[in-house]
């Protein structure tokens, strides 16, 4: 829903992307169907199985009421990060796209683990939440977004355009339990189909 632009390039330009999920999004009941929809979506983007991993912690469950704790995340991400020969992290920024505090707490989580010294050799970057018109403002906002990373100095900002916008729409396609109206009209107008604008975490 908000990632597939950057996934699609990083594919593109031969990176080996990773997927890791924190949760199987189990706040309906619906937890092992939206596992499987995950797959499928992973696999319109090009993100072999393997590459994908879907958490189930006790302490890591689905929900607006249900708070993350930030050192566990960290170690998380830790772990994958030695397991994957990580040097890259993409995630959420501190307002996680749709203020889900679930999306908030996985930036809190990277910024603990970045605030470590000995995790500078890892970089991170942040999607950037965009306010309500230029979220639904579709691909009219990449021409704002691309003059806003160019004005920003030392190459901390990127925009990246989409060349497959329906690829995206395929992908969202394929969480059957969540492909309704309104997230259908989501994906056609959302600025977040057409191109992401990421900025370089620095602590």
């Amino acid at each position: 829903m908000f990632f597939a632009p950057t996934i699609l390039f990083l594919t593109s330009e031969g990176h080996n992307p990773h997927i890791l999920c924190m949760s199987t999004g189990n706040a309906e009941g619906v937890g092992n169907v939206r596992k499987e929809e995950l797959y499928r979506a992973c696999a319109v983007l090009k993100i072999p199985l393997q590459q994908v991993k879907i958490l189930d912690h006790p302490d890591l469950q689905d929900g607006f009421n249900n708070q993350w704790d930030h050192k566990l995340l960290s170690t998380i991400i830790e772990d994958e990060i030695k397991m994957w020969d990580i040097d890259s992290l993409i995630t959420f920024d501190k307002f996680g796209v749709s203020g889900h505090p679930n999306h908030r707490a996985v930036h809190h989580g990277i910024c603990m683990l970045l605030s470590d010294n000995s995790k500078r050799n890892i970089e991170a970057w942040e999607l950037i939440s965009t306010n309500i018109l230029r979220k639904y403002s579709g691909p009219v906002d990449i021409w704002l977004s691309i003059l806003c990373s160019l004005s920003n100095p030392g190459r901390q900002m990127y925009c990246i355009p989409n060349s497959l916008p329906r690829k995206s729409y395929c992908a969202m396609a394929e969480h059957e339990s969540q492909w309704i109206w309104f997230r259908k009209l989501f994906v056609l107008f959302s600025n977040y189909t057409y191109m992401n604008t990421l900025r370089k975490i620095n602590f």
